[in-house]
């Protein structure tokens, strides 16, 4: 069976004192093994690293940069092959993996504009014959933790704009679907990047506490649940580090009864049920004002989702696939069954979906829940799985109070004809990333990522310009040259220029 090893110092080691089954989540089947680091693995990596570091951060970033657009290149020709290791290893049907590729190319895209990010500011004659500036330098090493769901975007998130600014990299990603993240990383070695200033090393929490603990690591970037999240920039912070860690979410959607609801229950659809729900700004929630929308809401969601196609990652014409392990298959139906058990109304039941020829796969169908209410546990804590509950409410402002009430804050949108409305909205609620008739308002690569309140942790939130300055620090100079021949006369007052 094959095993997954670590890339390290440009060569992939094999370290197997333990090993851990990674699944094909279609068939239910292992299909390999991911060697776990120890300690003194993820040590040779920060060592690798750490000597990597002092040519790497005199490289000029143009040169930086061209590696970046080969790397570009290369992904592009291996998309396909990149696709079919998230499918194998994730589920992700092959057109949504492709997606979440293009959406990691375009971070690599924007961290190829290096030279013009980097270039700092300058006065000139602040003083008499005094000029200023300030420039960005690098942290050092630095480490990145990503979370399965994404095993291609949200690294590509992190690795490609530290690189650039000239640290050096260590990242940890999941264990549970490993492979196209080291490929990645594989294809960013062959774009040309010296040996040690990009590594994995595959592991569990040895290995992240292990990151978090070294004083050679300057920086910490992190996705995945909020408990883990708040562990890390805690534990981070403890240590002396630059951290950011985004956390959980509990996405809501205002549907107002002014909404073109055609449209609206399209969005749902794909904002709900796409990649499984397994986003952290997948919509999971439907506030409905008043009974009227809600209702036809409903009717047309019921019946929309008739045609909703579950299945293998290699059947394109299927909308999603199954969710990443037989465990979080059992979790998602335990959140579902809560609140059929709570009193909420199961509209569209995906418990038992069965898909022919994959009846092992962690298959759950797309589900609909009515009359949802804010005190019922599927309510308050995040499923991560294809289920949509609708919550009815009486007003905008109401739903607007219940939004802002959950303890997340990541993405939130609002469908409505209203400008007014919709402006109110936008500048009101309390979360980080909002959508106006937009369900997933994921930024571009050139603004940033991340949420409010329990879903981010730091102040810094994810690529785009928060990412130049979250993987540099900034240092100021000030210099002045006195003219020959001339005696200054002693001053004991602080500097100004009255």
């Amino acid at each position: 069976m094959n095993t997954v090893g670590h890339l390290i110092n440009g060569r992939i080691i094999n370290d197997a004192a333990r090993l851990q089954d990674v699944y094909n989540p279609s068939t239910g089947e292992v299909s390999k093994q991911v060697a776990l680091a120890a300690k003194t693995t993820v040590e040779q990596a920060i060592a690798a690293a750490e000597a990597a570091f002092p040519e790497w951060r005199n490289t000029p970033p143009i040169k930086r940069a061209r590696i970046m657009f080969r790397f570009k290149e290369l992904l592009e020709q291996n998309a396909e092959r990149i696709a079919q290791m998230i499918g194998e290893e994730h589920g992700k049907i092959a057109h949504d993996a492709l997606g979440e590729l293009q959406r990691g190319i375009e971070n690599v895209e924007y961290a190829c504009g290096a030279p013009e990010l980097l270039k700092g500011e300058h006065s000139k004659n602040v003083g008499p014959n005094i000029d200023s500036w300030s420039e960005f330098q690098p942290l050092g090493v630095v480490a990145g933790i990503t979370p399965f769901n994404f095993p291609a975007m949200v690294p590509l998130w992190m690795f490609p704009m530290a690189i650039v600014c000239g640290n050096c990299f260590v990242l940890k990603p999941s264990e549970r679907d490993p492979s196209s993240t080291l490929f990645i990383a594989q294809l960013l070695q062959e774009a040309g990047l010296p040996d040690g200033v990009m590594n994995v090393v595959n592991g569990d929490k040895e290995a992240v506490d292990t990151l978090l603990g070294d004083p050679r690591v300057q920086a910490v970037s992190f996705v995945g649940s909020t408990p883990i999240a708040e562990y890390i920039y805690k534990t981070a912070n403890a240590n002396g580090k630059r951290c950011q860690a985004l956390g959980g979410a509990k996405n809501h959607a205002i549907v107002m009864p002014d909404a073109d609801m055609d449209n609206a229950v399209n969005q749902l659809l794909g904002a709900a049920f796409g990649s499984s729900g397994e986003r952290c700004m997948a919509l999971s929630v439907a506030v409905a004002v008043g009974d009227a929308a809600a209702d036809t809401l409903i009717e047309k969601m019921q019946a929309a989702m008739q045609s909703l196609k579950v299945g293998a990652y290699s059947d394109k014409s299927n909308d999603f696939g199954p969710v990443i392990t037989k465990a979080h298959q059992q979790k998602v139906v335990g959140y579902i069954d809560s609140a059929e058990a709570q009193g909420a109304t199961i509209v569209v039941d995906g418990r038992n979906p069965q898909v022919a020829g994959h009846e092992n796969g962690f298959f759950v169908g797309g589900t609909l829940i009515d009359r949802v209410s804010p005190d019922m546990l599927s309510y308050k804590e995040e499923i991560f799985g294809p289920v949509l509950q609708v919550v009815r409410v009486d007003s905008m402002q109401a739903a607007m109070d219940l939004i802002d009430a959950h303890e997340y804050g990541n993405g939130t949108c609002i469908f409505t004809r209203d400008g007014e409305a919709a402006r109110y909205f936008s500048d009101n609620i309390k979360v980080g990333m909002v959508g106006i008739n937009v369900p997933l308002p994921v930024p571009v690569a050139y603004h940033s990522f991340g949420g409010w309140k329990r879903s981010l942790f730091g102040d810094l939130h994810a690529y785009g310009p928060d990412a130049v300055r979250f993987y540099t620090k900034r240092k100021t100079v000030t210099q002045r040259w006195p003219s020959a021949g001339v005696r200054e006369s002693v001053s004991f007052s602080m500097p100004t220029m009255k």
